[in-house]
């Protein structure tokens, strides 16, 4: 869980896909953060959340929208 005013924008299981997105959003000027939340000792499980600023979201979502699974 991030910090009090970021939101979640894009959830993968994917950890190249997570990096394309955050890419696209700084490309953009959002910045954002890559969370990893793959277990470490067996990497089959988990996810990678990215994150941005709460006033960024609905932008975010927008640049995100064809990246979704």
């Amino acid at each position: 869980m991030m910090e009090n005013g970021w939101k979640e924008v894009f959830l993968t299981t994917l950890d190249y896909r997570a990096h394309i997105a955050k890419d696209l959003l700084e490309e953009a000027g959002i910045k954002a953060v890559v969370l990893d939340q793959k277990d470490s000792t067996y990497l089959v499980f988990g996810e990678y959340r990215v994150y941005v600023a709460g006033e960024d979201e609905a932008a975010a979502l927008e640049l995100l929208k064809e990246l979704k699974d």
